[in-house]
């Protein structure tokens, strides 16, 4: 006996195998496979081609829960659709991996790879082999990315001259729910990033740009603070609510009597045992805070809360304190001050303390919210933006916008070579891959042909959601680059009269890119190898 079934042999003495529990088994095999596969990464493909480019329409999501939201993010659609079909999860996998690696080109990447299956499903009736095809899309890919590294232009990083980096910035954020904010977002981008950024060794850490939002006021409020803005407020209303070059002590020690390790019971049996109790609390609490002050602190940020005996005791001692911050936020304000965490009263010392030139309080809306936020510290790189919104919804996708804007700008950093948005990349590829189709006489001038093909998908959805016949405008576009050798003309999205790319300062990263045409031909070249699903059903 197998594992998959029983092993029998037919009249002839051929074996064959007998699968277990096949009435259980619902199948797909050979091009009925494929087929399904094709439809299923299509149909989502589909629904994401609308939203591409600057010129897109939104998706609106309701959850089980009835939260709503409306993207035209491509891996945040792609996350919060509820998809069954195997290869459809294929497809939001595809998203996110873009998404984590690059963190722009969420859409296109699932339009790209929609529309090769699209081609490679002609090409399947037309009687060619699935890993012909395959093995085509692949050498399609290398000469898509030789070519792009072919047209690829120098970017120069500068932090002295920030222009070019703002207006790559404009580029990703044309689309977005931010676009009426358009500059303020890309120079809040642009800032945060460099103010992180290590340009010798090209390495940007994000663990150092912290985004907030907070409901009301409207977006143009939104602004980048050179330190830490902490959700809370001082712990006691009477404290000032603003402090001068101060020394924190960061505590993740609440200000509390020790409890015994052991389980215990306390009788409190007289007047005498309950004030020598209190009187112990006030003494523990009195040394805690001498400690703190002993040491220099001129502001305690304390991870546990207390209660409102130790915050009278710190009002009357004059130490200024906040509670319940949160662990990320302790490790930000530790980074940025320059302090260390401390776990334990007594091992507070001078040189542990964190320095700011300035904390202060800020409360804004009719409620008179309040935040805190930390300047002027020695490791002016901790960066964070706050961001307003007239609710929630537009806050979360603010910080999607803004997120994709500091990835192309992260990226800029890491490599600083780009290509020109606006289709115009994939019309080039598109002409050189069809060029070299013309020079092949085997069967992969096929797989080539339909390679070129699929890279034009892009430019006629951008086309399409511009309001252009799509069909006119590309061709219009693919003939111009022939004829003047330009491959930064591509589609005019904003209607700004021109369809060189380079004049609008439309760009995109070759890293971007590049990635986006091999995660694409990586998992259409998957899906067609697949010939053969079993889908278990459920029993009774």
């Amino acid at each position: 006996m197998s594992a998959v079934g029983t092993l029998a042999f037919d009249e002839f003495g051929r074996p064959f195998l007998i699968l277990k529990d096949q009435e259980n088994q619902k199948r797909l095999v050979g091009s009925e496979a494929i087929k399904s596969h094709i439809l299923a990464a299509r149909s989502i493909a589909n629904t994401l081609k609308s939203s591409l480019g600057p010129k897109g329409l939104d998706k609106l999501m309701v959850s089980p829960d009835g939260d709503v939201l409306i993207t035209n993010d491509g891996a945040t659609i792609l996350k919060n659709m509820d998809v069954e079909h195997e290869i459809a999860k294929l497809m939001v996998q595809l998203s996110q991996s873009q998404d984590d690696e690059i963190g722009d080109g969420t859409t296109g990447v699932v339009v790209l790879a929609g529309a090769l299956l699209e081609a490679a499903e002609d090409l399947i009736d037309r009687g060619i082999h699935p890993i012909r095809i395959a093995d085509g899309y692949e050498v399609a890919a290398r000469m898509a990315t030789a070519h792009l590294e072919s047209i690829s232009e120098n970017f120069v990083v500068d932090k002295n001259n920030l222009e070019p980096l703002i207006q790559t910035a404009m580029t990703t954020l044309g689309s977005k729910i931010v676009n009426r904010c358009h500059r303020q977002f890309a120079e809040i981008a642009v800032n945060a990033i460099m103010s992180v950024a290590d340009l010798e060794s090209r390495d940007v850490n994000f663990e150092l740009i912290k985004v907030q939002g907070k409901e009301g006021g409207r977006l143009e409020e939104s602004m980048l603070v050179k330190g830490v803005i902490v959700d809370k407020d001082f712990s006691h209303p009477q404290m000032p609510k603003e402090l001068r070059n101060v020394k924190l002590a960061i505590l993740t020690c609440p200000f509390e009597p020790p409890k015994p390790k052991t389980k215990h019971k306390l009788d409190v049996t007289s007047v005498e045992d309950y004030k020598a109790l209190r009187q112990y609390e006030q003494d523990t609490f009195a040394e805690m805070v001498d400690q703190v002050k002993a040491a220099g602190a001129t502001l305690a940020i304390c991870q546990w809360g207390f209660d409102d005996e130790a915050n009278h005791l710190l009002l009357q001692k004059e130490l200024p304190a906040v509670r319940w911050v949160g662990g990320p936020e302790i490790e930000l304000i530790a980074i940025a001050t320059g302090g260390r965490i401390v776990p334990r009263f007594q091992e507070l010392t001078p040189e542990k303390l964190g320095a700011a030139g300035l904390v202060r309080e800020v409360s804004f809306g009719t409620v008179r919210e309040k935040m805190l936020v930390i300047e002027e510290c020695p490791n002016s790189k901790a960066v964070t933006v706050f961001i307003r919104g007239g609710n929630k919804m537009i806050i979360e996708e603010a910080k999607r916008s803004l997120h994709d804007a500091l990835c192309v700008v992260r990226n800029l950093v890491r490599d600083n070579k780009i290509v020109y948005g606006g289709g115009a990349a994939e019309l080039s590829c598109s002409l050189a891959i069809a060029h070299k189709a013309a020079e092949e006489s085997g069967m992969e001038q096929y797989a080539l042909r339909a390679f070129a093909d699929a890279l034009e998908a892009i430019p006629i959805a951008l086309a399409e959601n511009s309001g252009y016949s799509p069909l006119e405008a590309v061709t219009e576009i693919k003939a111009r680059q022939v004829a003047e050798k330009n491959p930064a003309l591509g589609i005019d999205c904003l209607y700004k009269g021109t369809n060189d790319m380079k004049t609008q300062h439309v760009v995109e990263t070759l890293l971007a890119k590049k990635q986006q045409i091999l995660l694409a031909t990586q998992l259409v070249k998957m899906i067609l190898k697949i010939d053969d699903v079993r889908t278990f059903l459920p029993k009774g």
